[in-house]
């Protein structure tokens, strides 16, 4: 048989091919023949074919048939087969198939061979693919190695010891007497690969995190030499001594100082060091400094330290590299909850940063912006934020309108300074903002009694620009409606009154109804709007005439409005005024709106409703079962819906309804009545009282149902009058952690043989260090006076970061359930 191509004429022919299907030709042909010289045991070309297959195999051609020829050249005695043989075996070959078990004699024999390359070799295959079988059986050769003092082996048996160790976690332990001496070594490839090791472990074991904290000073010496120490062409990059062996201490550091003060203490003065004497005009310089900065921010460091860090983030803002300028917002926004002020003074170049090109820079910056908005900097920072706005993409839109509105909520100066905030997103974003804003505004206006008359003209004018905003829509036909008559007489104060007519008005309300850019929502609060005009203006025939036009409306919503509203000039006229009086001011805790119940695979479930996020009128029952697949549930049942309770119906009850579609409390409109197969726990006294009627205290003792990373759950409880059956509890969370736990949600699973009801809290962030508490009420139905066993779980975001904990609470006092 004729010798077979080289592997540099093999590549060389397929380069030349000029198709896809040609190259494909050449390597099913090279295949062929490499199949043949296998089955021939043709020992003298093995190697070469074999490298040809690895070739083959990097293009993404298949060689799985080559394996067991890998294998074949890993027992040859020589060296050149045996780098091949190995070479094959990381890339051919992985722990799932069992043909690499047959490697594991021939690595044994490898790792006691006379010749250090050999041994290196196999260290090498086995750190890359061993499997888990193969390190338990070879460990004790690569402890032996670690011992060597051949410096070229032990930092190829520190690497190999890493994966065993990730392998195998419980062989830790043989290697913590090899370890001691691994950081006296001057070599700096065995210093690195130690240091990894070091990593590795401390990182899996608090006990060898507690063992190794006594290294500390001698890191921080090693570090100190090679901050300090001369030119060394050896380890010089970019004019900074082996920066990956500085990258790998600080690493280390961060993991030993964290939680520690006697080692943070003792790393304080070299991280300062390292902040100020690295060199910064190069990207190596600034990796250095990152990691700096991410030791610092991670150990109990001191303030001014700190302070040192975020400068040097700040530093970072200003360069030209995006990565870095990306890194640098991403590492403020991380910190910016513990050190505020530090950051703040940061916040112009912040700012800047939301003019980058770049948009993952932009994004990370508007956060970042949103995050260091205060009572202080209010009005500077929505300047730049709504210029933002202005100018922003349509994807950063709803996050940027979303963040306005809540920071507007929490620091406005003035009320009107947060209406006139509200309506510029609305005529900038309008079509982005969420569902809620309509309603919250509302509510907003509602409340700002002396500034009526302003708010009614401003919207006004807003409608005669730009009618395609709907949410802008929405808000301003229901102030017409509400206010029109404060339009009209010109009682503006704030700014000069514009001269219109009832007309006028009336016309613009029209032309909402007719446009094609209003949706049924916008038609509904149009009409509606129109109708409550009929008190406040004197041309109520033009009314009547719009509304009774739109009783044959194909819109069945806006047919419905017109035809009751049509009988509520005929029929109830003495009634009308009544009816459509000015809505009275809001509190500012808005109704609940309908809480959901579910059951899943022999478990009730709640979704959860926030205050300030009521839900839209109708909601599928698969979004109201979404915490249920988490909790491990899947036989969902029809979802159950509840009334919040109404008040008592006053003389023309009957048409009440009337005005109901506009949810202007925040909370959607009732929900349909309960279907008679359902259970009636919610018919049983919730929806035709009070939640809260005659609560009657029993002498129940409360509980802690969760303490745990510093949130600490306690329960109260009592009874509820008339239905003694449903037991009332109170859940109290606290916060012992030194940062505020932000975004927090409190949900709850029972048995399918309970019910439960969750209301909503009384806010969605748990005060630091204990200086408040979130409360919660539960009800739980439980007809036939079983045990209690709930299932909890926790959502919250501390430090930036997000948490979710699940939690099952069986200890309730028997009290609370007899």
């Amino acid at each position: 048989m004729p010798a077979p191509i080289r592997l540099r004429e093999l590549i060389r022919t397929i380069r030349t091919a000029r198709t896809q299907a040609e190259e494909r030709e050449m390597i099913q042909k090279e295949c062929a023949a490499i199949r043949s010289s296998f089955r021939e045991e043709d020992n003298t070309y093995r190697c070469r074919n074999v490298a040809k297959l690895l070739y083959m195999h990097m293009l993404g051609y298949p060689a799985h048939f080559g394996q067991l020829e890998c294998l074949k050249l890993i027992a040859s005695q020589k060296f050149t087969d045996k780098r091949i043989g190995y070479l094959g075996a990381m890339l051919l070959l992985d722990e799932r198939q069992d043909v690499h078990l047959l490697m594991t004699n021939c690595i044994k024999n490898d790792l006691n061979h006379s010749t250090q390359y050999v041994q290196g070799l196999a260290l090498c295959t086995l750190g890359c693919m061993g499997s888990s079988e193969m390190c338990r059986d070879l460990a004790g050769e690569v402890e032996k190695l670690l011992k060597t003092s051949n410096s070229y082996l032990r930092k190829k048996a520190a690497l190999c010891a890493v994966h065993v160790i990730r392998k195998v976690p419980e062989l830790m332990e043989m290697f913590l007497p090899a370890t001691k001496n691994l950081l006296s070594e001057k070599n700096h490839g065995v210093l690195h690969t130690s240091v990894v090791l070091l990593t590795e472990m401390c990182e899996r074991s608090p006990d060898m995190l507690a063992h190794f904290r006594k290294l500390v000073p001698q890191l921080v010496r090693i570090l100190k030499n090679l901050i300090m120490s001369g030119y060394s062409p050896e380890h010089d990059v970019s004019g900074i001594s082996d920066p990956f062996l500085q990258v790998r201490i600080l690493r280390l550091l961060r993991i030993l100082g964290k939680s520690d003060d006697d080692s943070s203490e003792a790393m304080n003065d070299i991280l300062a060091q390292v902040a100020t004497n690295t060199e910064t005009s190069k990207n190596v310089g600034n990796a250095i400094l990152y990691e700096t900065v991410l030791t610092i921010m991670d150990i109990k460091s001191e303030s001014g330290l700190r302070v040192l860090a975020i400068n040097i983030l700040g530093r970072f803002l200003l360069n030209n590299d995006k990565n870095i300028r990306y890194v640098a917002l991403t590492s403020l926004l991380k910190t910016v909850q513990t050190d505020h002020n530090a950051v703040q003074r940061h916040r112009s170049t912040i700012v800047d940063c939301l003019k980058d090109l770049d948009v993952s820079i932009k994004r990370r910056a508007m956060e970042l912006s949103f995050a260091l908005v205060n009572g202080n900097n209010i009005r500077g920072m929505m300047k730049e934020l709504l210029y933002f706005l202005d100018s922003c993409d349509p994807e950063f839109k709803a996050d940027c309108a979303s963040g306005v509105f809540l920071a507007a909520e929490k620091y406005a100066p003035s009320k009107r300074w947060h209406i006139d905030t509200i309506m510029r997103v609305l005529t900038t974003a309008g079509s982005y903002v969420r569902d809620d804003s309509v309603p919250n505004l509302i509510q907003l206006i509602t409340n700002s009694v002396e500034m009526h008359a302003y708010t009614v003209q401003r919207l006004y004018k807003a409608l005669l620009d730009d009618i395609s905003q709907q949410p802008l829509v929405q808000v301003a036909s229901w102030c017409i409606g509400e206010y029109g008559d404060l339009l009209v007489s010109g009682q503006c104060e704030e700014e000069e009154p514009i001269q219109v007519t009832e007309d006028e008005v009336l016309d613009v309300l029209e032309g909402l109804l007719v446009s094609n850019l209003s949706t049924p929502v916008t038609r509904g609060y149009s009409l509606t709007a129109i109708m409550k005009l009929s008190t406040r203006f004197s041309g109520v025939n033009r009314i009547k005439k719009v509304v009774s036009i739109y009783g044959s409306s194909i819109d069945v919503e806006l047919q419905q409005r017109a035809v009751e509203y049509n009988a509520l000039f005929k029929k109830y006229d003495h009634m009308r005024p009544a009816l459509l009086e000015r809505m009275p001011i809001m509190e500012k805790s808005a109704s609940n709106g309908p809480t959901e119940i579910a059951q899943t695979n022999g478990e009730t479930e709640l979704s959860v409703v926030e205050s300030k996020h009521p839900l839209p009128i109708t909601q599928p029952a698969n979004q109201a079962n979404d915490l249920l697949d988490l909790l491990g549930g899947n036989d969902v049942v029809p979802v159950i819906q509840t009334t919040m309770p109404t008040k008592p119906a006053s003389a023309g009850g009957e048409l009440l309804d009337l005005l109901g579609d506009l949810s202007l409390s925040g909370g959607p409109a009732p929900a349909p009545s309960v279907p008679s197969s359902q259970p009636s726990f919610l018919l049983d006294g919730l929806s035709s009282q009070p939640l809260f009627n005659d609560i009657a205290a029993a002498a129940i003792p409360p509980m802690t149902a969760y303490n745990k990373n510093g949130l600490k759950i306690d329960f109260t409880f009592e009874r509820a009058n008339p239905n003694p059956n449903i037991a009332v509890i109170t859940i109290h969370a606290s916060n012992s952690t030194e940062a505020d736990m932000t975004d927090f949600v409190f949900q709850a699973a029972v048995p399918k043989t309970f019910q439960l009801q969750l209301l909503s809290p009384s806010s969605n962030v748990v005060p630091a260090l204990n200086q408040g508490t979130v409360t919660q009420v539960i009800r739980v139905l439980n007809p036939q006076k079983q045990q209690l066993r709930m299932r909890i779980k926790l959502t919250y975001t501390l430090k930036g970061s997000p948490v979710q904990d699940l939690a099952e609470v069986n200890n309730f006092p028997p009290q609370s359930w007899q």
